[in-house]
């Protein structure tokens, strides 16, 4: 299948990466010369086959907003764009709107799988229509990771991607996701900073480590914390503080419009200002995990920032 993409940052490059290897044609545009293969939106939709898929990888807000908007004005009916950032789902509609207006199609996808999901796969989290979606699934089917498989060696359906819902769903799954992460983080890192605390652990990563196996508890974030900790034990090299890119707010506002109680995402939430003053290390733990995870900057001890390699 040929799809155009636009972003090829440190998801967008890699997901384009993924795709090739799966045996697609991807055409890729991004503001910097060096990583694009054609030098203009209307480069990219002219070097594409109609029906034209077109998959959005840029900044949530506006950057999102202006694109959509520009690809609209120029692409045909039955092509379908489809937002793969971490927009709020309320865009989605708006965004809905206006390309039906002109016969194209809009998807939107929540994708998880940071910086790790070239060889892992994404999970997606996807709302449009089914006829928008059958569209885009061969790129789906290849971007997600292999189906796990159950004690009769069948494949289990629906792991690693899902049709959510119409157009909004698929970001608002992402949203509820990365609320769930910011408190799982949160948990993470305060049962670090404990066992940090008290004299009586003399091995603080070797005690989360032995958590990665066999326990309740095991999970990728923690083998990620294992990581940090293998890299910088006593996270010395990180500042306590940590950015929050939107979702856990949407989710917490969301939880308050529709009255469902959600005290652990919301002092997740808290937390996170809370490390905007104070030089935790419940917070270094979690700057570290969101570093490890998505290849977030971090905030060294002297006020730079650092940066895994995409």
């Amino acid at each position: 299948m040929q799809l155009g993409l636009i972003g090829l940052g440190k998801m967008g490059g890699n997901m384009a990466e993924r795709l090739r290897r799966g045996g697609h044609e991807v055409v890729g545009y991004d503001r910097a010369p060096g990583k694009r293969d054609v030098d203009s939106l209307e480069a990219l939709i002219g070097a594409l086959s109609a029906p034209r898929v077109v998959w959005v990888m840029v900044p949530a807000g506006e950057p999102t907003r202006a694109t959509v908007k520009e690809l609209a004005g120029l692409l045909e009916p039955g092509d379908v764009i489809v937002d793969g950032g971490n927009s709020r789902y309320t865009d989605d509609q708006v965004h809905d709107v206006m390309c039906r207006e002109k016969g194209i199609g809009y998807v939107d996808a929540g994708v998880s799988g940071g910086v790790w999901g070239l060889e892992n796969g994404y999970a997606l989290m996807v709302g449009g229509t089914k006829d928008d979606v059958a569209k885009v699934q061969p790129v789906f089917d290849a971007l997600k990771p292999p189906s796990p498989t159950d004690e009769a060696g069948q494949a289990v359906p629906g792991a690693g991607f899902v049709h959510a819902g119409p157009v909004g769903a698929g970001h608002f799954s992402k949203m509820v996701h990365n609320g769930i992460e910011y408190a799982l983080m949160q948990a993470y890192g305060e049962g670090y900073e404990l066992l940090a605390a008290v004299d009586l652990i003399e091995d603080v990563p070797g005690v989360v480590k032995s958590w990665t196996q066999g326990t309740v508890i095991r999970s990728w974030l923690l083998d990620l914390l294992v990581r940090a900790l293998d890299e910088d034990p006593a996270l010395e090299r990180i500042r306590g503080y940590a950015e929050d890119s939107g979702e856990g707010r949407w989710t917490v506002e969301q939880a308050i419009e529709n009255s469902v109680p959600m005290p652990t995402i919301a002092a997740s939430l808290f937390a996170r200002f809370s490390s905007r003053q104070d030089d935790s290390p419940t917070m270094k733990a979690v700057a570290a995990l969101r570093n490890q995870f998505g290849g977030h900057a971090v905030r060294g001890i002297q006020a730079e920032e650092v940066e895994r390699p995409a």
